[in-house]
């Protein structure tokens, strides 16, 4: 067997509460080789740190799961394996991958020249099953189109499932409600016989869950809260029956036969509903995980003996040479080996304005190339990738536990067996001491204790709050990462803001216009109308920015006879006369950087260098010359949201700091702190930069709250 890696994360399953999570925890800790374990309920997954040296075995760990009653998730895949041609070809494949760590099982099917992997999906992937199958002497291939992802096709099963179960319950609980409060006073033997009949589906079908649950932890010598619900439940219901079927029994002893039919109903219906809320909650944070991961592209083009193949991502192999399109996203991180292009980095960086690329330049998995075509020599593919790692930090940070959710798994773990033993001596005292009716008085007291003890509260309370809160945030706009950020909310001391798409509109628009002649017959209106037939068929996100200006002023842009795209430079294009534009002859346009310009031999350098003295420092500058001359020079920038420096100074007004963190250049970064008012910036960060800034600030002593709209800021929002 390969060696197990030193973190590892188990996705543990059948938990339903902090109960559950501490009994996993605690056995997970006492497991020879295990240095530490956290056990998130919400993310149903175990966090392990193992010893280097003692390292448990896989087998081990899921027994020790097992073992408390639960479950480790795992997912099933099929790929092709070739060239195979014997049993003994089987044999060696099996062997080679039930040595991958992660495997639970392996089995090849020489016939259809498969092979079928039962594996736990934090633990390993098709890549480590690939290169076990290298290893034996063969190749394997998976399929392009499948992209099934079992563990959200379970979960959403599972929350169907409990919507069904919760959706039916409520709907007989209902009219068994009903008809206990209109008989409140009255004990007809109709009314009852209805209640049972109405009570029983959810007695024994809806709530077979908490029951099933409970039996697992008593075979296992545990009690968690499925406990609680299920004693409860089974004996008001119990009770209640034998109420309606023997009400002689209680009447011969001067007692009058009361039924619990609504309180057993009504529990189990509300502790469906905090189940249901609980795995919506869990659902979006998968969603967000999925998200980060479907950045990346299914299939990457890639050259292989001198021909290009359309492979999936994870057959990319590090140092090949991987073709990336325009509009494609780039697959995995590499340096460009030929060819140029423009690419958006706002995932990574939170910079609107696309990166240009040429021969040696980084590029990273998950962006998105805007225009041009190039080659790049792949150097960090898989698990290695910058992509990989801001799930791994997201992940990470979700995994962790707030000191308060640690003193709440401590008072679970005594919770339960203390309500039972209450229940037990409440039992035992009525025995003893309640007189001539001591047995029926003693069964309901033993009743009432464990139902007004049942975790009604615990399971529904924080979930509702947590509706409420989510709620109303969404109203304003204001979405919640978890019930801990939640309730630490009233504590915040500082606000830190990502710049793109947060404090600005997150996309370039045209904010000046400077002409090199003001006193020339191309008005501003002109220079407008001539850049953006230019740009029309421009892939470039500034060329973009002037064709929307020219259209949000109502201009009609016109086709172009030529249109050549210079790739890092910018435009050039044979511009006919149209209505209004100031051109009597046909004319030519270049358009791009001042780098561009001079290359075209442009006189008039000093006007170029004073025309981009004008423009803001964090506005990004676009030069056009009509027919070899200068004409004007179009600054383009993230224009700050009208809003941003209001809600800003709302923030400052409570007291709170306001820091800006970004991804963008210190030059852009100042010039929009000052406009909105911010003082502190922190400017040129990376993801897991930002991730250490956000770490920085708590260890001041601060609460920190993080305001951010890109994927960029994902693991700092985690954070």
């Amino acid at each position: 067997m390969t060696e197990a890696p030193k973190k590892i994360d188990l996705p543990i399953t059948g938990m339903t509460c902090a109960a559950c999570s501490a009994a996993v925890e605690r056995a997970l800790k006492k497991t020879p080789g295990v240095e530490s374990a956290a056990v998130n309920l919400p993310a149903e997954v175990a966090s392990l740190k193992v010893s280097g040296t003692e390292q448990p075995r896989l087998t081990q760990l899921i027994d020790v799961v097992k073992g408390e009653g639960y479950g480790v998730g795992t997912a099933k895949m099929t790929f092709a394996v070739q060239g195979m041609t014997c049993a003994a070809c089987v044999s060696a494949v099996e062997k080679s991958l039930s040595k991958v760590y992660g495997v639970v099982n392996a089995q090849v099917n020489l016939a259809t020249e498969e092979a079928t992997v039962e594996y736990i999906p934090t633990l390993t992937g098709f890549a480590e099953f690939s290169k076990a199958v290298e290893q034996s002497g063969y190749t394997a291939r998976r399929a392009p189109t499948d992209s099934s992802d079992t563990e959200a096709n379970a979960r959403q099963k599972a929350y169907e499932e409990l919507k069904r179960h919760f959706i039916v319950s409520l709907v007989l609980t209902i009219p068994v409600l009903a008809i206990s409060m209109a008989m409140m006073n009255n004990t007809a033997t109709s009314s009852n016989i209805v209640m049972l009949v109405l009570s029983t589906p959810v007695q024994f079908w809806t709530g077979m869950r908490f029951h099933a649950a409970a039996w697992s932890a008593l075979r296992h010598g545990a009690a968690n809260m499925n406990t609680l619900i299920s004693i409860g439940t089974n004996a008001a219901f119990v009770y209640s029956v034998f109420a309606v079927l023997a009400p002689g029994f209680f009447l011969s002893h001067g007692l009058h036969p009361h039924v619990y039919f609504e309180t057993a109903a009504t529990i189990i219906t509300l502790i469906l509903l905090g189940r249901l809320l609980e795995a919506r909650a869990r659902g979006k944070t998968s969603e967000a995980i999925k998200k980060l991961i479907g950045l990346q592209p299914k299939l990457a083009h890639i050259i292989r003996n001198d021909q290009e193949q359309e492979v999936p991502l994870e057959e990319v192999i590090a140092g090949e040479i991987v073709v990336v399109r325009p509009g494609e996203k780039v697959p995995v991180d590499g340096i460009v080996t030929e060819g140029f292009s423009s690419v958006d980095e706002s995932m990574l960086t939170g910079e609107s304005i696309p990166i240009d690329k040429t021969p040696g330049a980084p590029v990273y998995g998950g962006t998105v190339n805007t225009s041009g075509s190039f080659r790049s020599r792949a150097t960090k593919v898989g698990a290695d990738t910058v992509l990989a790692q801001i799930v791994r930090l997201v992940q990470q940070a979700q995994g962790s536990k707030a000191p308060i959710q640690r003193l709440a798994d401590r008072i679970a773990a005594v919770f339960v067996p203390t309500v039972l033993v209450l229940a037990l001596l409440t039992l035992a005292g009525w025995m003893i001491f309640g007189g001539e009716n001591a047995f029926t008085l003693a069964i309901m007291n033993f009743i009432a204790v464990l139902i007004i003890a049942c975790p009604c509260a615990l399971g529904l309370a924080t979930p509702t709050a947590v509706m409420v809160g989510t709620g109303r945030g969404a109203e304003k706009g204001i979405l919640i990462r978890d019930a801990e950020a939640l309730e630490q909310s009233h504590r915040i001391t500082a606000v830190v803001l990502d710049k793109t798409g947060t404090i600005t509109k997150g996309m370039p628009e045209v904010s000046s216009i400077v002409p090199a002649d003001p006193e020339s017959a191309f008005t501003e209106r002109r220079l407008l109308m001539i850049a953006a037939a230019a740009e029309k068929l421009s892939e470039h996100p500034l060329g973009r920015a002037i064709v929307r200006r020219a259209e949000s002023e109502g201009i009609a842009v016109a086709d172009v006879r030529e249109f050549q795209a210079i790739p890092g430079g910018g435009v050039h294009a044979t511009i006919p006369p149209f209505p209004d534009s100031g051109l009597f002859e046909i004319s030519t346009a270049v358009l791009g950087n001042d780098r561009l310009i001079r290359e075209h031999g442009i006189p008039d350098a000093d006007k170029l260098s004073s025309l981009l003295a004008q423009g803001p420092p964090e506005a990004t500058p676009v030069c056009m010359a009509l027919n070899g001359k200068l004409a004007a020079v179009f600054f383009c920038a993230d224009a700050v949201k009208p809003d941003s420096s209001s809600a800003i100074a709302d923030l400052e007004a409570l007291g709170i700091e306001i820091i800006m963190l970004t991804g963008d250049t210190e030059k852009t970064a100042q010039a929009v702190a000052s406009t909105v008012g911010i003082t502190r910036i922190f400017s040129g960060v990376k993801p897991d930069t930002k991730v250490e800034i956000i770490r920085r600030l708590k260890s001041e002593g601060h609460v920190v709250a993080m305001v951010g709209d890109g994927i960029n800021d994902a693991p700092s929002l985690a954070e």
